[in-house]
């Protein structure tokens, strides 16, 4: 096998099984609500934790790219990840519960920052864009997270066994796969952060990501919720599901359709995608207007990160591993802090009326992308 194929497809596996991971978190969040007896404004208490270990991840995550291989923080993150989530699943309490979560979100954003740095290497030695089929791969990984947590739940298997399977999927497949990861690409110029007036080509970047990351992390965490509590659909997760099928689908075909209409129609059309969807399900909050809406959330947002991130290893400030990190902190903030916000409106407004908020966000892509391509064209680049 030629090297760089093998490069690629053994980072692949990485991200799939961070979206393999993420969605089988997530298919649990409505378990956890009934377990603990939370209501909205609770559970969004409890998700508000994942930023926070997402943010102690921040000074972390950048400094480690730069000063080791980026495979050496993949396999960093990989073990806090597996020993995080499977002590999710034993959680007896809130405050059992909140420290691996907040250490999930720590992992998974040292995780999520490492594997990107990997890809965009490989992305600057290939002839033809590749890096939006890594993110269909983690799509694809989502999915099966979804459909095993489907299975599990209709069979009425405990969330701990659960998640005890996840973990040791997740094991087994990082000690086959890491040793064939990238090595040397750590970048000899821009890993440090450097303070004072920010780089407007990394800040609008970051805004893109950012409000990609509300829509992705809410429709994670809440789109079983809006199919229980909502639509009144007793398998919950089939929104969850179809959400992440059309998101998959549309990442592996993101960098095939930016090349024919170019990237900044690629976010145009994004963006519309996204408000339509959440539009349809908000006005006809019934089970196929609602599974049709999510499908064309799932293409909206779907190609928005792999675009961004593509972007960022263009940049003249900062290495490929310091734009990503400066970038996955704004997109992991929408994120995380996506899923508490819906929390505290759903308490205040209802879930559904508090899914606007998705619509806002996807609407925010056209004057942001617009601003970042003159910006970029004046620069010369």
């Amino acid at each position: 096998m030629e090297i760089k194929y093998q490069q690629r497809v053994y980072l692949s596996v990485f991200f799939f099984l961070s979206g393999f991971s993420f969605a089988s978190w997530a298919s649990r969040i409505p378990t956890i609500k009934d377990i603990f007896h939370y209501n909205d404004a609770e559970l969004g208490t409890i998700l508000l934790v994942m930023p926070l270990g997402s943010l102690m991840g921040l000074p972390l995550s950048g400094w480690l790219v730069s000063r080791f291989d980026s495979r050496v923080p993949i396999l960093f993150a990989i073990l806090i990840h597996v020993f995080a989530i499977f002590v999710v699943g034993f959680a007896g309490n809130t405050l059992t519960l909140v420290i691996p979560l907040c250490l999930y979100a720590f992992s998974m954003r040292v995780l999520n920052i490492s594997m990107n740095t990997q890809a965009l290497t490989l992305q600057k030695t290939s002839d033809k864009k590749i890096n939006g089929s890594f993110h269909g791969l983690w799509s694809s990984g989502g999915i099966m997270g979804v459909l095993l947590s489907t299975l599990l739940i209709t069979l009425h298997v405990p969330m701990k066994i659960h998640l005890a399977i996840v973990s040791l999927i997740i094991l087994l497949a990082t000690m086959i796969s890491y040793r064939f990861l990238l090595r040397d690409d750590r970048s000899t110029t821009g890993n440090k952060l450097q303070l004072g007036k920010p780089d407007p080509y990394i800040v609008y970047l970051g805004l893109l990501v950012f409000f990609a990351g509300i829509c992705e992390g809410g429709m994670f965490d809440w789109s079983g919720l809006y199919f229980k509590d909502v639509v009144h659909e007793e398998v919950f997760t089939l929104g969850y599901l179809i959400f992440m099928v059309f998101m998959a689908l549309s990442r592996f075909t993101t960098d095939r359709v930016a090349e024919k209409i170019g990237t900044h129609n690629t976010y145009m059309v994004s963006s519309l995608l996204i408000a339509a969807g959440i539009s349809l399900a908000i006005i006809l909050p019934y089970f196929w207007t609602s599974l049709i809406g999510f499908c064309l959330v799932g293409l909206g947002t779907a190609s928005v990160i792999p675009m961004t991130f593509t972007q960022a290893a263009y940049g003249k400030k900062y290495s490929p591993g310091m734009a990503i990190s400066i970038i996955a902190t704004y997109g992991l903030a929408g994120a995380f802090l996506g899923p508490p916000l819906i929390g505290y409106l759903a308490h205040a407004v209802g879930l559904r009326i508090s899914f606007v908020t998705f619509a806002f966000s996807g609407l925010m892509l056209i004057p942001l992308s617009t601003l970042f391509f003159r910006y970029k064209k004046a620069l010369g680049s």
